[in-house]
């Protein structure tokens, strides 16, 4: 099998580090004498404000590569570094800890606590964090108020939509203040509609600075991104940039201007 010629994306310069950089990561998994490679070798850094998409087939290897991002899971082989961090050879308990600090998660399920009303699901990672109750609660009403529910914060989640829970899950990741914000299929159960608002968010996040890494296998979600990654058989197949979705509509209703 021929390795995939990739196209090397060249970060802009930065006086800052690379929010993630991945160095030769393997990742290999053996069930009895079946090894099986999920990840050969991968390099990739993002830098601080990026919207990046990761993108590729079932069984590519980029939820594998997701969860090493999120510090879900350990390669093989190779190095991470987290915001300049060295984070290869964390303890458990340090790596729980960076995840809780460092990186917001949004899931295609919610995740949403039913007993809880929304603000408190909000503030489930601050206490988790050990962020007083007055600061807590402050904190989850201003990223609430940055998704549009300041107004709901006192509902359940069952008397609001999914797009709705979504924006609640997106504000839960925000919460923290990450470095990173980590998307894995964040509209793989929404409608068109309500997708397109939920992107809309997320582009509107990455315009003020936040740097958003999102999984997907869809093309249209993968348009709201600058970059593109694409991974196949544990190798990265291209690695582009682009005009996304957002800017490229904003130039149709000008006239082609920026």
């Amino acid at each position: 099998m021929t390795t995939p010629q990739v196209t090397p994306v060249v970060p802009a310069p930065s006086l800052a580090p690379a929010v993630v950089d991945l160095r030769g990561i393997r990742k290999v998994y053996a069930q009895g004498d079946v090894i099986f490679e999920a990840l050969r070798g991968v390099d990739v850094q993002i830098m601080p404000g990026e919207m990046v998409a990761l993108m590729g087939p079932s069984g590519s290897g980029k939820t594998t590569l997701m969860q090493i991002i999120g510090l879900l899971d350990r390669p093989s082989d190779g190095a991470y570094r987290l915001g300049g961090r060295d984070v290869t050879t964390l303890s458990e308990n340090e790596r729980a800890g960076a995840r809780n600090l460092e990186i917001g998660f949004v899931f295609q399920a919610f995740h949403l606590l039913p007993r809880l009303n929304l603000v408190e699901n909000v503030e489930v990672p601050l206490t988790y964090a050990g962020v007083p109750p007055r600061e807590r609660r402050e904190r989850a009403m201003q990223v609430l108020a940055r998704v549009g529910l300041a107004d709901k914060a006192r509902n359940l989640p069952s008397q609001i939509s999914g797009g709705q829970k979504q924006r609640v899950a997106v504000a839960r990741a925000l919460a923290g203040r990450p470095r990173l914000l980590l998307a894995d299929e964040p509209t793989g159960n929404l409608d068109t509609r309500t997708s397109e608002e939920v992107m809309g968010l997320f582009s509107d996040l990455h315009a003020e600075g936040t740097t958003v890494v999102l999984v997907t296998h869809e093309d249209d979600i993968g348009a709201y991104a600058g970059r593109v990654i694409r991974v196949r058989d544990g190798l990265i197949e291209s690695d582009r940039r682009q005009t996304p979705r957002r800017q490229m509509e904003r130039r149709a209703l000008t006239g082609g201007h920026p």
